[in-house]
C-alpha cells in the first residue's frame, strides 16, 4: 500500500501532524477548563464541565491513537464523530451574526475538514501502517 518512494515517511508525518494537533487541542481542554466550560454553557451543552473534560480526553486519545497506530479505527472513528458533532453543536454559524458568524463558520469548516482527515485515517485503519505499533487492526 505504501510502496511509492517516501510514502511511508509522508504518512507518518501526516499522522504526527494530524494527531498531534488534535491531541494538543485536547490538552488545552484540561489547561483552560473555565473558559471552555463557559463557552459550553453559552452553547447550551448539558453537563458542560463533563463535556469539556470528556471531549478533551477523546481528542488526546484519538490523536495519540492516530500517531501511534494503536486501535486506529477506534481513535480515528471517534475523532470523526466528535468533529462532526462539534461542528454542528458548537459552531452553528447560521445562528450567529456579524463577526461571530464568520468566526463560527471558520471553526465549523475546520471541524468538517478535520473530520474528513479522520475518515481518511479510518479508511486505512485495517492495513499495517509504516512506523506504527499496529495494535488493534
Amino acid at each position: 500500500m505504501f510502496e511509492t518512494a517516501g510514502a511511508d515517511v509522508a504518512f507518518l508525518l501526516a499522522r504526527v501532524l494530524f494527531g498531534g494537533v488534535l491531541a494538543f487541542m485536547g490538552l488545552n481542554h484540561f489547561t483552560s477548563v473555565e473558559p471552555m466550560v463557559g463557552y459550553a454553557e453559552f452553547k447550551g451543552l448539558p453537563a458542560p464541565t463533563l463535556s469539556v473534560l470528556g471531549s478533551g480526553g477523546l481528542l488526546v486519545f484519538g490523536g495519540l491513537s492516530v500517531i501511534t497506530g494503536i486501535v486506529p479505527s477506534v481513535g480515528a472513528g471517534a475523532l470523526a464523530l466528535f468533529l462532526l458533532a462539534s461542528a454542528v453543536t458548537m459552531h452553528d454559524f447560521w445562528n450567529a451574526e456579524g463577526e461571530d458568524a464568520q468566526n463560527e463558520m471558520t471553526s465549523f469548516l475546520k471541524n468538517v475538514f478535520g473530520a474528513g482527515g479522520a475518515l481518511a485515517f479510518l479508511a486505512l485503519a485495517g492495513v499495517a501502517w509504516p512506523y506504527a505499533l499496529n495494535v488493534g487492526l
